[in-house]
């Protein structure tokens, strides 16, 4: 692998209305190395829309993608160029979810049916852009066969260019489930993604769906060349203080969840002196000390007061106090 490809060992899947820009700010104190993820944003809003709400963010971000909903190349292409002039590291296609908005809206899930499209698509963002293009895809939806669905997706892409694939490794069911029930109730089928990295054994392949751990996730490395984690990065980011050393390098120390928060306080700050709320971001952070003492306590501080008129950064430094005051003080004195 070369070195771009080693920044790519872990990602942090996009989730709707939950990585926006201050979800992604408070994960990066927790890594330095995992690729960030946008939600995903369609085509007609990063064009049309108010691109510093849908695509701002800090510098501090850093990998950063972004992702597009669209099916339409020459949208795609000019999304793409607007994407990379914001200085975004990686633009990325959406052929994954299953909801009816993104049916209608001819992108999503529903693409696994039209693999010619996609590569268009890959084709004329390449052509536009010289930053990553990339696809995140499923293994096949409904009926489709998924050694001949993903098969077909996968040469298509890598044949228009796509840097790299990341495959979910559910089908998705368009009719029948919901977009939530879709994320769990298709069966889980990894090693069907390891016969798609054998069959292309010098592409970037990716694997997404049900991974809960570290422990868990990181043997799949022997395997595929990269991992990406959602809902278990979302609802326990201590995971992440480990990715730097566990993936990337051996000497790096690990980040506590009492260091995230104090090196995320500089941003907090400068966000409350912009007039955001402090909920916005302390909602991302719930789960930071999932499992320890005094958990409960800070989840019901920060669920409670960061929404009253006025809350500041001592609400956050109320919450942290609670969490375990033995713990506050060791790591304070070292």
């Amino acid at each position: 692998m070369d070195d771009n490809d080693k920044k790519m060992k872990l990602a942090v899947a996009p989730m709707m209305e939950w990585t926006d820009r201050h979800c992604r700010a408070f994960h990066r104190q927790l890594t330095r190395h995992a690729l960030l993820y946008t939600e995903m944003v369609t085509t007609g809003a990063v064009i049309h829309g108010d691109r510093d709400h849908l695509l701002g963010f800090s510098p501090l971000e850093h990998p950063l993608a972004c992702q597009l909903g669209g099916s339409d190349p020459s949208e795609m292409a000019e999304a793409a160029r607007i994407v990379a002039g914001l200085g975004y590291d990686e633009v990325n296609i959406n052929v994954g979810c299953p909801s009816d908005r993104v049916q209608s809206g001819r992108f999503g899930a529903c693409l696994m049916l039209e693999p010619e499209l996609v590569a268009a698509c890959v084709a004329a963002m390449k052509a536009a852009v010289d930053i990553p293009v990339t696809v995140k895809c499923r293994i096949g939806v409904d009926d489709q066969d998924p050694e001949e669905a993903l098969d077909r997706m996968a040469e298509a892409v890598f044949g228009a260019g796509s840097d790299a694939l990341w495959v979910h490794a559910r089908k998705a069911w368009l009719q029948g489930l919901s977009p939530k029930q879709n994320r769990d109730v298709p069966p889980l089928d990894y090693e069907r993604v390891f016969r798609l990295k054998a069959r292309f054994p010098e592409r970037f392949i990716g694997l997404n769906g049900g991974l809960q751990s570290l422990d868990q996730a990181a043997p799949f490395l022997e395997t595929v060349d990269g991992l990406m984690i959602g809902r278990a990065a979302y609802h326990t980011p201590q995971m992440l203080g480990e990715v730097d050393r566990r993936l990337y390098d051996g000497t790096l120390p690990d980040v506590s969840p009492f260091e995230a928060v104090r090196a995320h306080m500089a941003y907090m700050d400068d966000q409350l002196g912009r007039g955001v709320k402090l909920a916005h971001m302390t909602r991302h952070m719930l789960g930071l000390f999932h499992g320890r003492p005094g958990a409960r306590s800070w989840r019901r501080i920060l669920t409670v007061e960061a929404i009253r008129s006025g809350a500041g950064l001592e609400v956050v430094e109320r919450a942290l106090a609670a969490v375990s005051p033995a713990d506050v003080a060791a790591e304070a004195a070292e």
